[in-house]
């Protein structure tokens, strides 16, 4: 058995864990993410494979033919439909975050509270009429 992809998953994850870390950016942080998950799918794909094996269809090959995993194929189909469904949903309150705050750099985001409305800032004397300023 071969060290090679535990560590090239665990470069992967390391790398990932290291851009997330440093990120200034929203959507460098789910790019960064979705390297982090890549080494999940290293690893699977890792987990489940054997030298000299065949692919799991047994059609015309005997019984007892040796086989990769079918079980971490699935997995990392699995995983990559997660993966890709996830990091859908990071883009979407990404795109929010930037209409309501104006900013993908989290440290410029203030926080949000349930009275604030989207542009308002705290202290302004504006109102909600078309834009005029109380008297």
């Amino acid at each position: 058995m071969s060290v090679l992809p535990y560590a090239v998953a665990a470069w992967l994850f390391g790398i990932g864990l290291y851009g997330i870390a440093t990120s200034r950016n929203f959507i460098h942080l789910v790019g960064c993410l979705g390297v982090c998950q890549s080494a999940t799918y290293v690893l699977l794909l890792g987990l489940g494979y054997r030298w000299g094996s065949i692919a799991p269809i047994f059609y015309d090959h005997p019984p007892g033919t040796p086989a990769v995993d079918p079980v971490m194929q699935a997995l990392v189909l699995t995983d990559i439909v997660v993966g890709a469904t996830l990091t859908a949903l990071l883009l979407v309150l990404t795109v929010q975050a930037y209409k309501r705050g104006g900013s993908l750099d989290p440290e410029k985001l203030r926080p949000m509270r349930a009275g604030d409305k989207p542009g308002q800032s705290r202290g302004s004397s504006q109102v909600s009429d078309g834009g005029r300023q109380a008297s």
